[in-house]
């Protein structure tokens, strides 16, 4: 049988998300849903229309679901799920101002997905993405394995952008990471950062450095101030979307994103930011990485903030 993907949500990040996954032609369906009336069957519409001029097959199945589950049987089979369901950023506002309202979204969804697709691998990109992750989790009771929140991909990509355009160098020549929460706690690793295979503090200097750490840690923040309605999706939606791949293609492949973390660097019980190689289960393992004092400190400080608020959800 082919395979089938879902995108909970037809928003900017939901609809892009869905032609990225099209696009690659590795997926027999993708299934976009949304609660807005024909919103999502004329997304379908205009995506498969692109087919002939894009060259892919995957077909694209649009579906708008209710408040009780109407429309979530459409999902069935699904081999990974991607809620982007929630409310946006506006500007001034934070990550964690979202908690309360997308809880009970997220909460929804998840328990949809868990009736109709059982086995699936989640990923979760609504904010406050390490609490909603951590929510989804509960409301699925999937192995934690197979729930896993975009947001290290998304962070990392930010910090490569920053650090290429302040040396002007070519992305590709740049190797970055990012660990830790989705927001305030967000932990990029310049120890493990290199421009074409030199260590990024042996060619920017400290002050700069720590510029664009804390250029990364806004990134969202400042797109948001700029679109004034809205929040990004153009990059968000490629993590996500090569999240997805690599659980379609079993790859093994090593990408940050937030997982269950269990003993991995000293921190248990709690969803963050770390590596994990990412295949047809979900996380098939974290990965442990030599960070500095200073970056592990900062690791384990992120762990006790998401910890702290991921409590709060297990109510919501």
């Amino acid at each position: 049988m082919g395979k089938k993907v879902t995108v909970v949500g037809a928003g900017f990040y939901g609809s892009t998300t869905a032609q990225r996954l099209a696009e690659y032609d590795v997926f027999d369906t993708v299934v976009i849903t949304d609660i807005v009336e024909g919103k999502p069957a004329g997304l379908a519409l205009d995506l498969n229309q692109s087919r002939a001029v894009e060259g892919f097959e995957t077909k694209v199945v649009g579906v708008t679901t209710g408040p009780n589950g109407e429309g979530y049987e459409a999902i069935e089979g699904s081999d990974v799920v991607v809620i982007t369901a929630g409310l946006p950023r506006k500007p001034g506002m934070s990550r964690m101002d979202l908690l309360e309202t997308n809880a009970k979204i997220v909460r929804q969804v998840a328990e949809n997905v868990a009736k109709y697709a059982p086995n699936a691998v989640v990923i979760v990109v609504s904010n406050p993405l390490d609490e909603m992750t951590a929510l989804a989790q509960l409301a699925t009771q999937f192995p934690k394995n197979r729930v896993l929140g975009q947001a290290g991909m998304l962070d990392t990509a930010r910090f490569t952008n920053f650090v290429a355009e302040a040396l002007s160098v070519p992305v590709k020549s740049v190797r970055t990471l990012t660990l830790g929460s989705h927001g305030d706690t967000m932990v990029p690793v310049p120890s493990k950062s290199t421009v074409n295979g030199k260590p990024l503090r042996d060619v920017m200097p400290a002050e700069q450095i720590e510029e664009l750490v804390v250029k990364t840690r806004n990134g969202g923040a400042e797109v948001v101030a700029l679109l004034k309605t809205g929040s990004a999706y153009y990059a968000p939606s490629a993590a996500a979307a090569r999240m997805a791949k690599a659980v379609a293609e079993d790859s093994g492949a090593v990408m940050p994103v937030c997982a269950w973390v269990d003993g991995e660097y000293g921190i248990s019980g709690v969803y963050l930011g770390v590596e994990a190689e990412i295949g047809a289960e979900g996380v098939k393992r974290v990965v442990e990485t030599d960070l500095d004092a200073d970056e592990l400190a900062a690791l384990k400080e992120a762990a006790e903030a998401v910890r702290a608020k991921q409590g709060d959800v297990a109510s919501m």
